[in-house]
């Protein structure tokens, strides 16, 4: 046992590792051994996370304490790791599916120039670390040093091109959202040692239920949720994800998969017990997911860089993760970040090597007939889009339905919102699929045809399809088999105590067999309509050059929330700021700065003629000084 506790801190160590290596000598480093170092450090920490996985698949849960981080009288805050089932998960998640995306990068990534080809690699692997120590901390301040360090590396890594200022805004804008939704975390930190008098997860979730008052617990767990939102894209802190596309595409599908979106969706399901014990915040974490799946599946109709279908299709995908947290589908909510991370990982890399193919053209106006040229990247990416769909036996199918299924039982409003945003997304996907492989080829003429990528791209676009086909089947329901639920039986221990709490104040009833075999029959077979619908639509595809419905360009707008915020935040901020400036700045404080200087000066040279030399006069002035001395002692 004690051995098992003392590598538990090579996990993370060894993408740090890299990022040092690559970091320091990227000047020296060729592509060749920048690359593989990169690649060799995730790989070596997934198989020591296959390990502890295995350790702890028979409910065992370890916390390796290494030092007091924080130490103040009876209060401290230990930095330690805890290993148990959800953040094995998650380990196996992001270092599996991040060994994937650096293989893919040492192709995609071919033309960087050496230095530029190493600190690529030195950021992700330190994307990587920052994200293991997020889902490995034993307590809320080492999960918030990952948090912040996550954000640090999207900023670098989404400005990695930053000679293009307008990725350089795109690094700042994320940046800047996500500060707003941590400083919501921090709040939720400082409150929970006001309240448990620790931030360890066994610490304070041992303490409940208790004598805590419920507006304490409401208040932290919505506070809590602010961070979520900006670490996971929800309304109203949304908008920097789109604009994350700026970064290379390796990075998009690292964001937007594995990493970073998932934060919010960890954090959620660690603190089940917290939020099992608000009700309150539980339903507006459901109505916040729900608005923002159908919110951003309507923009996705709409958009033609493959690239921000993508990007729109995440943030209604983490709509559909915080809608299932809400309901108390916690499982249903970690299993689909787990399919998630493989179909959309899949998408965003087989949607790179399309932009490869097409010499970085990412209009999808642009593309068509690329079937026959990329047959490996349009197999896989066909995968990926009837995963996202849902259609039956792939995994998209068996973590959306169980959202879904949780979220009748709780309303069936939710229900016929949450198959709105499921039809919309068979139908943007299929779009895109359809737009990009099928029909005539509309691309430019280039010297060279489109050609398939190499086998450092294709290969993790193989692997990725495959895990996205068979992931499924590790969340079989009820429906199909009993007690088929292999993640649920994993992950029982994590979550009984949140569970237990709902049940016994949660009237929910599970559908019956036959009302779930109706619902799933009938949102699978209006997913298959919708999905020829599509394909019949665009597949003769042809760039109009008529003028768009005002719906239609209210969604290619994106339904103007940018501009919103421009005009009722940023605009107000920056006149603010100017007024600030030039009145109270330069008007007020450098006067009455520069004006004491000018002052010191006129009456040190008034003062000065004071100085004259004549005995006379200052017998005159000492004589008058006494009779003020002498009245203001007698009279006083």
């Amino acid at each position: 046992m004690t051995n098992f506790l003392h590598y538990a801190w090579l996990i993370p160590s060894l993408p740090l590792l890299g990022f040092l290596i690559n970091g320091l000598l990227r000047n020296k480093l060729s592509k060749t051994v920048s690359g593989g170092i990169g690649s060799a450090v995730i790989l070596a920490s997934f198989l020591l996370s296959l390990y502890f996985f295995v350790q702890v698949k028979n409910g065992n849960t370890y916390t390796a304490h290494y030092f007091d981080f924080i130490s103040v009288g009876q209060f401290s805050i230990p930095f330690a790791f805890q290993i148990d089932q959800l953040s094995s998960l998650f380990l196996l998640i992001i270092t599996g599916v991040g060994f994937l995306i650096h293989v893919y990068s040492t192709a995609y990534m071919h033309h960087e120039t050496a230095p530029h080809f190493a600190r690529y690699f030195a950021y992700l692997n330190l994307f990587v670390f920052s994200m293991l120590l997020l889902v490995m901390g034993a307590n809320y301040v080492v999960m918030f040093m990952g948090w912040e360090g996550v954000g640090l590396c999207s900023y670098l890594l989404i400005g990695y091109w930053f000679k293009n200022n307008d990725y350089n805004n795109a690094a700042k804008k994320a940046f800047v959202m996500n500060r707003i939704g941590d400083l919501g975390f921090l709040v939720a930190v400082f409150w929970m040692m006001q309240v448990f008098g620790t931030v360890d997860y066994a610490g304070v979730f041992k303490q409940l239920p208790g004598s805590i008052p419920t507006s304490a617990i409401v208040g932290i767990t919505l506070c809590l949720f602010v961070g979520a939102m900006g670490k996971s894209a929800q309304i109203p802190l949304y908008t920097w994800l789109p604009d994350a596309m700026a970064g290379p595409t390796p990075v998009s599908a690292l964001i937007h998969a594995a990493t970073m979106v998932t934060a919010g969706i960890y954090m959620i399901a660690r603190s089940n017990v917290l939020y099992a014990l608000a009700p309150t915040t539980m339903t507006v974490v459901a109505l916040v997911g729900l608005a923002t799946a159908l919110l951003a599946a309507t923009i996705a109709l709409r958009q033609n860089d493959i690239k921000k279908v993508l990007a729109y299709s995440t943030v209604s995908q983490l709509g559909y993760m915080f809608l299932g947290l809400g309901v108390g589908a916690f499982t249903g909510a970690v299993f689909h970040v787990m399919t998630h991370a493989f179909f959309k990982a899949l998408l965003f890399l087989g949607a790179g090597s399309v932009i490869h193919a097409m010499h970085h053209e990412q209009d999808m106006r642009h593309y068509g007939g690329l079937k026959k040229y990329l047959p490996i990247t349009h197999f896989t990416m066909l995968i990926g889009c009837l995963a996202i769909a849902g259609i039956p036996p792939l995994s998209g199918f068996f973590s959306k339905d169980e959202i879904l299924i949780h979220a009748f039982a709780a309303n069936p409003l939710y229900y016929v919102a949450g198959i709105a945003g499921a039809l919309m997304t068979a139908f943007y996907m299929f779009r895109l699929y359809t737009m990009t492989f099928l029909g005539s080829h509309r691309g430019h003429n280039h010297d060279e045809k489109p050609h398939e990528s190499p086998l450092a791209m294709t290969v993790p676009l193989m692997v990725l399809a495959a895990l996205a086909v068979g992931a499924g089947f590790l969340g079989i329901p009820e429906l199909f088999a009993h007690q088929a639920h292999l993640l649920q039986s994993f992950l029982h221990p994590i979550f009984e105590k949140g569970e237990s709490i709902m049940a016994s104040y949660s009237h929910h009833q599970h559908p019956s067999h036959n009302v779930e075999w109706a619902l799933l029959a009938g949102s699978v077979g209006l997913i298959v309509i919708v999905i020829f619908f599509a394909i019949r639509k665009f597949s003769k595809f042809t760039i109009s050059t008529g003028q768009p419905s005002k719906f239609a360009q209210l969604l290619e707008g994106k339904w103007y929330v940018d501009e919103l915020y421009d005009a009722v935040i940023v605009k107000p901020l920056l006149r603010f700021g100017g007024f600030l400036n030039t009145v109270i700045e330069k008007s007020g404080i450098d006067k009455a700065v520069n004006g004491i200087g000018k002052f010191v000066q006129y009456s040190s040279r008034q003062m000065r003629l004071l100085q004259s030399g004549n005995v006379g006069n200052y017998v005159l002035i000492m004589v008058v000084a006494l009779i003020i001395i002498i009245r203001i002692i007698l009279y006083n």
